[in-house]
């Protein structure tokens, strides 16, 4: 009688786990996926040099030629006045790169000054159901992919110097209050100057005088942000904020242990 032939070559090995995709693509890997969406932009942030951003958030929906078309143009000019002055500080400080979460709209139009101003400039995109493509302006050993929405925010944090919030959505608020969450608890060892940008627009959309008034935050916390309403006003405030430090690696935000104020992690 013939015998069946072993469904499995016994002279071949198995994949290795970590170059089997049906495995890194099942709910049990997940924590490798997540930690691979820090360690892969940790490290391309190394090889590239970069140290320290100033972030800009606004909607992706915004057109240079819609309604508010002007602020397209203003977040275009601002990011291209902060390259150049980051280029012209001395050689052992930081210096700023201009980030956006590389879509359209006011991300294209940040990422776009900064390139025209002869600057690298960072995209941290998203990948939706409505697919968010990456623009045309950003560096391309810069430009990043993120499945999981908290590890995109992580990384604007993380090497955040100054946060430019323009007119935007949905995205533009969880960010925005992320960020002013984390300052108003002092979880960050580093300030971080937040700007909102169009000062009608964000008076209309929160109510920050009322959210003091109903005591749902301090008095101080106001002082969380300013305004400004031209790109020449964002600058001046940028510069008068934004001490220049020395090169360090990687100059990563820190999160203040309980009951040790000087101990980061």
């Amino acid at each position: 009688m013939q015998q069946d032939k072993p469904h499995v070559d016994p002279t071949a090995a198995p994949p290795l786990a970590y170059e089997e995709p049906k495995f890194l693509e099942s709910d049990a890997a997940r924590p490798l996926r997540i930690l691979a969406e820090y360690l892969q932009p940790l490290e391309r942030f190394k090889r590239a040099g970069v140290h320290a951003t100033i972030v800009f958030f606004g909607s992706a929906r915004l057109r240079p030629d819609g309604p508010l078309g002007r602020y397209y143009e203003d977040a275009r000019e601002l990011a291209a006045l902060l390259t150049r002055w980051s280029a012209s500080l001395p050689e052992h400080t930081h210096h700023y790169v201009v980030c956006s979460g590389g879509g359209g709209g006011i991300m294209e139009a940040a990422n776009r000054g900064a390139r025209e101003a002869g600057g690298k400039t960072v995209g941290l995109n998203i990948s939706l159901p409505r697919e968010q493509h990456p623009n045309a302006y950003l560096s391309e050993e810069l430009t990043f992919e993120f499945h999981y929405f908290f590890m995109r925010k992580l990384w604007f944090a993380h090497l955040a110097r100054a946060l430019i919030a323009f007119p935007g959505g949905l995205g533009t608020l969880d960010e925005l209050t992320e960020i002013l969450t984390l300052a108003q608890t002092h979880k960050l060892t580093r300030e971080i100057p937040v700007i909102l940008y169009g000062r009608e627009y964000w008076n209309e959309i929160i109510d920050f005088a009322a959210l003091s008034r109903h005591g749902m935050i301090d008095p101080q916390d106001l002082n969380l942000f300013e305004f400004a309403d031209r790109p020449r006003d964002a600058f001046e405030i940028l510069q008068r904020r934004l001490v220049p430090e020395p090169r360090e690696l990687p100059g990563f935000a820190h999160s203040r242990i309980r009951g040790h104020s000087d101990v980061r992690r």
